[in-house]
């Protein structure tokens, strides 16, 4: 049975962990030349441990159409904070948020969470 605080550490590959303020800006300094998507994950959440496990089992994305960053913003708040000023996005968790050219173009949360809500919008 999945246990969704077995995998809190383990991520799918292809993505990126963002750990501070100066990566979030690299991040989005890159979403100029490819698209970029912010996954903010709480770690003691439940909801968001199966938002994760959903992205994760489903991932196909080539790491040529975007770059998936991953935020544990339990252990970097200071960044989901950057996040949310820097994109003008409100703050949830879980949170998805697709950016291109700089800007935020689509966020969801909780349970809106799906690799195709992405995908229809790169």
């Amino acid at each position: 049975m999945w246990n969704p605080f077995s995998s809190r550490e383990n991520l799918h590959q292809s993505w990126q962990t963002i750990q501070s303020v100066k990566e979030l800006d690299d991040a989005i300094a890159e979403s100029h030349l490819k698209p970029i998507i912010l996954f903010k994950h709480s770690t003691s959440c439940s909801r968001s441990a199966f938002a994760k496990h959903r992205l994760e089992s489903s991932y196909s994305l080539s790491p040529d159409a975007a770059t998936f960053y991953y935020l544990d913003l339990l252990n970097h708040r200071d960044v989901s904070n950057a996040i949310a000023a820097e994109l003008n996005v409100v703050h949830q968790s879980p949170q998805i948020i697709l950016v291109k050219k700089g800007k935020a173009v689509f966020n969801t949360s909780h349970e809106s969470i799906s690799l195709r809500s992405i995908e229809e919008r790169l």
